[in-house]
């Protein structure tokens, strides 16, 4: 089964991993002092949004999974979404 690859900011690639999504979706949405169940549902309605959006692409670039992880968050929380947005890891 082919993979969709992810293009990181430096130029290099790896494989998509569904499971990253929603740790950062998780973990931006308990900083907003959400409950565990509520950062649980709403992970796991963005990581599923976001393989939706991918879809059979081959390649996308990990700036377009943030753009969309952003997008879908806001639909649940506009909180977490801005703590998503503002809180990128620039390394």
């Amino acid at each position: 089964m082919d993979h969709t690859h992810i293009v990181k900011r430096k130029g290099h690639t790896e494989e998509y991993d569904e499971r990253k999504v929603y740790a950062s979706s998780y973990a931006a949405v308990l900083n907003v002092h959400e409950t565990q169940k509520v950062a649980e549902d709403i992970a796991g309605k963005v990581s599923k949004d976001i393989s939706i959006w991918i879809g059979d692409n081959k390649e996308v670039s990990s700036n377009q999974i943030f753009q969309e992880v952003t997008k879908s968050l806001a639909k649940y929380n506009k909180d977490a979404s801005f703590m998503y947005n503002t809180h990128r890891d620039v390394s």
